[in-house]
């Protein structure tokens, strides 16, 4: 029995924001070393993608540490890269509590947490402690923005802005979180036009820097063929797929939660995206989404994606679950 599995029962118990902010701070504490230590640290499986270099082709998705509280500690556990957030212009809690539930039978999570976070002004001050202290890390960290809950929908492009220049020089890529079911209004930014206007304005500030944008599984045919036409037209480097779902059909009567579904539910769907994106565009594409054991990324590298990202996964497998993809992932392509 690894580390992990002898914590997951005890963490487990308590309610599943308790548990996320009390495994948080535990890695947030633990030093490196010992980390290191009890998983070894990131296996290695090389890649390049879109001129990053990484380690390993498996991420931290966003969402895990929105306020990049544990930074160094990912490394640690074995990730080729991270992405903090998601992380507004100006700070808020998010939705009331509860706000996060673990279906253990499905594999699945439903989150309505709200984009709760310091905002962008004090997760970069502790970023930039972070980089003066000599513990960044050395795998790549990208950072997810989303719109301030406060800010108006046509506000939009200037709040994502303000983000992006307050956080520049702590993220080799950045990523518009415009897909999240839990801010009123959020995904009506996937339309074309609102998400040009947001892609124009970072890249009027920095032309350099990577942007993707994480869709929402829910999208139409002619809405993922609308967002393939602005990647081309907006040069965006990368698609991230998917976010949560708000097709609750797999869940249970009596047992159902308003929120972002995520986990094993999603895999299908999931995949399908990815499978409709990839056949019209050549540009890197993450996948993300009902990744629960290696044989759910190894379909989705076979389908296209260049990297994956887990979440749900990594809540219910630990560690555990990034060696046995890489794993898999080198015996795929040895064979």
């Amino acid at each position: 029995m690894n580390a992990y599995e002898m914590l997951k029962p005890w963490l487990f118990r308590l309610e599943a924001e308790t548990a996320h902010h009390l495994a948080l701070r535990g890695l947030e504490l633990a030093p490196e070393t010992c980390l290191r230590a009890v998983f070894g640290g990131p296996p290695m499986a090389e890649r390049d993608v879109g001129g990053i270099r990484l380690r390993n082709p498996v991420g931290l998705a966003a969402g895990m540490d929105k306020n990049a509280v544990a930074l160094p500690a990912w490394e640690a556990l074995g990730f080729g890269f991270v992405e903090i957030g998601t992380i507004t212009a100006l700070a808020q809690p998010g939705n009331p509590q509860p706000r996060l539930f673990r279906y253990p039978q499905l594999g699945a999570l439903i989150n309505r947490m709200g984009f709760n976070n310091d905002g962008a002004d004090a997760v970069a001050a502790r970023l930039a402690r972070l980089k003066g202290s000599g513990r960044w890390p050395g795998i790549p960290v990208g950072v997810n923005l989303g719109k301030s809950k406060a800010t108006p929908l046509e506000e939009a492009a200037a709040d994502y802005l303000h983000s992006f220049r307050t956080l520049l020089p702590y993220g080799d890529y950045f990523v518009l979180n415009v897909s999240s079911p839990n801010t009123p209004g959020l995904r009506e930014l996937q339309e074309k036009d609102a998400l040009a206007g947001i892609v124009r304005a970072l890249r009027g500030h920095d032309a350099a820097k990577p942007i993707l944008v994480k869709i929402a599984p829910d999208l139409t045919e002619p809405q993922l063929d609308a967002i393939l036409e602005l990647a081309v037209e907006e040069a965006i480097s990368g698609l991230i797929a998917t976010n949560t779902t708000l097709d609750h059909s797999a869940m249970p009567a009596g047992r159902d939660e308003a929120g972002g579904l995520s986990g094993g539910p999603l895999r299908a769907r999931a995949l399908d995206v990815l499978r409709r994106l990839r056949a019209g565009t050549r540009i890197p594409i993450i996948a993300s989404g009902g990744i629960m054991d290696a044989a759910a990324a190894r379909e989705r590298i076979e389908a296209g994606a260049d990297l994956v990202q887990i979440y749900t996964g990594f809540v219910y497998r630990g560690p555990t679950l990034i060696r046995e993809i890489v794993e898999e992932l080198k015996r795929m392509e040895s064979a």
